[in-house]
């Protein structure tokens, strides 16, 4: 019997030649990551245990949620993962300054590569399926262990095939194909499996399109989303990963759970709207939405494509009256690249907020905290009641194609609906 990608690196690291779904493996970890909200419970628990960390430069340590510090709180729980980082020498220690947003920079430092196991207590580190790896969120309890043995147990998840097909159209991208896979199996439609991409419109999607689509795997349920190890990947870890790594590749006759046919052609720009990120709509379906806030940002859309898509919107025009803007790069490499590029000043003179890179709005941590009764346009991840602030304000979801327009027209709207 065949295997899927996912399979395949359990397999591996399990040192079983083969595996199926539900079977449960134990396998060695290629790298542990927390952040500042998740890290310190970690930690705490860790202590419990009575062990040094298993592998000092398997352990990625990123301060990104609420830094730099937004209050005492918040610097007391940098200051529990400074502190440990410097006793335990954890080499991926990034601290205020060289920090960027975790899913971020670990691809972008070369940390993550394919065919690696990755866990990490952050729901979104499913990200580096982009990359050809199998990573997965778990909790702090089981990030403690793995921090002190490098092993966790997997139960084997049941993969769905996602087949792509035709060409993406322009002001498409892979928010909006991911926004309607979601809308079309629901928040639960992969609970515990893996979603693995195949097809030959896999190769019309661009690494940042990729990395979009991995992360909000988790928002249709799925352990993780895999893409296959192609020209574009081989191009991206080129330049970043120094060490040896394996890719995989599905089987010809590995089984799925289901197929889920996607045909890039026919796809048009979407939004998700409150309060969960399956309720999917054609922009062009609904109407005036007046919006009060717009964010362009994060672990799903903080990369330099994505600024690059908003500053080629925003140039030349202003944000709404109404509209506050907030501009978020997802690292300083990106940062750093946007100001060489001009486009930090195409923000500024927009009249948009550029932020140094946090995940801050996201979760409703700071940088963009909504009161009742507004509405935000965000390329974030998650549009849950009261997730950016006030119970009573509402997140739509979409891709930096809709956020910059939205934000210059301040309604929901389309780059085409800009003059």
């Amino acid at each position: 019997m065949g295997m899927t990608m996912s399979e395949k690196i359990l397999a591996r690291h399990a040192g079983l030649d083969s595996i199926e779904a539900g079977q449960l493996v134990v396998c060695p970890l290629d790298l542990v990551m927390a952040n500042d909200i998740t890290g310190p419970p970690s930690i705490k628990e860790f202590e419990k245990i009575g062990k040094p960390v298993f592998d000092a430069e398997k352990i990625a340590l990123i301060p990104d949620h609420f830094q730099p510090a937004k209050d005492i709180k918040s610097a007391d729980l940098a200051k529990i993962l400074r502190d440990f980082a410097r006793k335990h020498k954890i080499k991926h220690y990034y601290d205020a300054g060289r920090v960027g947003i975790e899913h971020v920079i670990l691809p972008e430092y070369g940390i993550v590569a394919p065919g690696m196991l990755v866990i990490g207590a952050d729901s979104h580190t499913c990200t580096y399926g982009a990359l050809n790896a199998f990573s997965t969120g778990v909790g702090t309890t089981d990030l403690a262990v793995g921090m002190a043995t490098g092993q966790s147990w997997f139960k084997v998840p049941e993969a769905i095939n996602v087949h792509l097909t035709g060409k993406k159209p322009k002001n498409i991208s892979g928010k909006d194909v991911i926004l309607t896979l979601i809308g079309k199996i629901g928040v639960d439609g992969a609970l515990y499996k893996s979603l693995e991409f195949t097809g030959e419109g896999v190769a019309e999607l661009s690494m940042t399109d990729r990395f979009t689509i991995s992360n909000m795997a988790i928002e249709a349920g799925a352990k993780a989303g895999i893409f296959p190890f192609d020209e574009a990947t081989k191009f991206y870890v080129g330049c970043r990963v120094n060490q040896k790594y394996e890719p995989v590749a599905a089987d010809d006759d590995a089984k799925y759970f289901s197929t889920v046919e996607i045909n890039l052609s026919e796809l048009k720009p979407v939004v998700a709207l409150p309060h969960l990120p399956e309720n999917v709509k054609p922009v062009d379906e609904l109407g005036e939405i007046k919006i009060n806030q717009v964010v362009i940002g994060s672990c799903t859309n903080g990369r330099l494509d994505d600024l690059n898509i908003a500053a080629g919107i925003l140039k030349g025009h202003k944000v709404h009256d109404d509209v506050r803007c907030i501009i978020i790069p997802g690292s300083q490499e990106i940062y750093k690249e946007a100001i060489h590029c001009r486009w930090i000043d195409i923000f500024i003179d927009a009249g948009c907020v550029v932020s140094t890179p946090t995940c801050g709005p996201c979760l409703g941590g700071y940088m963009g905290i909504l009161s009742a009764g507004e509405r935000c346009v965000s390329t974030t991840n998650r549009n849950f009641r009261g997730r950016m602030g006030h119970v009573d304000s509402e997140v739509y979801l979409a891709g930096p194609h809709v956020a910059a327009a939205s934000a210059i027209l301040g309604r929901i709207a389309t780059p085409e609906e800009v003059n």
